[in-house]
């Protein structure tokens, strides 16, 4: 694994990838991003993991592209600009649909700035929580760019609604922890030195869900956001219901609520 990307297991079922490249405030190069693939990739397919946790080091959380050069994309072979340009573009784009399609639920630790790419991280995660110091920034416009980038024109509306999200891409302001609070991007902020503690309460809320009922709710909470009609939606979690109702861990969720003592999954 790159070490701009660190991977670490704080706890069963829990892995942290802290994003490393402190000294530029983690902003964006290829093998960071490719770094990223390759560690979800891995662990979409570890049935030891139930919960990601996305963070940075230093004061930053991530920048957003690295404008000092983001170095070679995969599938960038020396064609021309427009074939180098949609390399970079499809690859750093391509995490956040990642994010997106990871059985386990991604937690987003806001430990200081999210601008471009970062915000699209952050808004590609499942819960976001921050601290007090996080700035955001929709920035691709004022570097020169569209506004709409790495997903941010799709997640952004439905996450905020589109009249603040609308006027976010378009100037390319700065807002604070406080304001994402407030617009509804963030579950919460807390001072800086509450972050880690404030994450591990919500892990630790993830991790009394079974399995494979917190894979599917994930799965569902974000299809519905995209299925065109109410009925559809329902039929969706009607069968999501029949399935986990089968698991030997729902009989375990229920025996334990039951009996009032912490469940032990198998994921079974």
């Amino acid at each position: 694994m790159s070490s701009t990307v660190l991977v670490e297991q704080p706890r069963k079922g829990v892995t942290r990838l802290v994003l490393n490249r402190p000294e530029q405030l983690n902003a964006m190069t290829s093998e960071m991003i490719q770094a990223l693939h390759d560690a979800l990739d891995d662990l979409a397919v570890d049935g030891t993991c139930r919960v990601i946790v996305l963070t940075g080091t230093g004061k930053g959380f991530c920048a957003g592209l690295d404008l000092g050069g983001y170095g070679e994309a995969p599938g960038d072979h020396g064609g021309s600009a427009v074939h180098r340009g949609l390399a970079t573009q499809r690859h750093i784009a391509g995490l956040v649909q990642r994010i997106r399609k990871q059985p386990q639920p991604v937690v987003a630790a806001v430990n200081g700035a999210a601008a471009g790419g970062g915000l699209a991280l952050v808004c590609a995660s499942d819960v976001r929580l921050a601290s007090s110091s996080a700035v955001f920034a929709a920035s691709f416009i004022r570097v020169g760019y569209s506004g709409c980038d790495i997903g941010v024109s799709w997640m952004l509306p439905r996450l905020l609604g589109a009249g603040r999200a609308h006027e976010l891409m378009l100037t390319g302001r700065r807002f604070s922890a406080d304001e994402a609070l407030h617009f509804g991007l963030l579950a919460d902020v807390v001072d800086p030195d509450e972050l880690d503690a404030r994450v591990e309460l919500t892990v630790d809320q993830l991790l009394a869900a079974p399995p494979l009922s917190l894979e599917l709710t994930k799965q569902g909470m974000w299809l519905a956001i995209e299925i065109p009609s109410f009925d559809a939606a329902v039929e969706l979690e009607n069968r999501q219901q029949i399935l986990t109702s089968q698991t030997a861990d729902q009989k375990e969720a229920m025996a334990a609520w039951l009996e009032k003592r912490p469940p032990e999954y198998q994921n079974r």
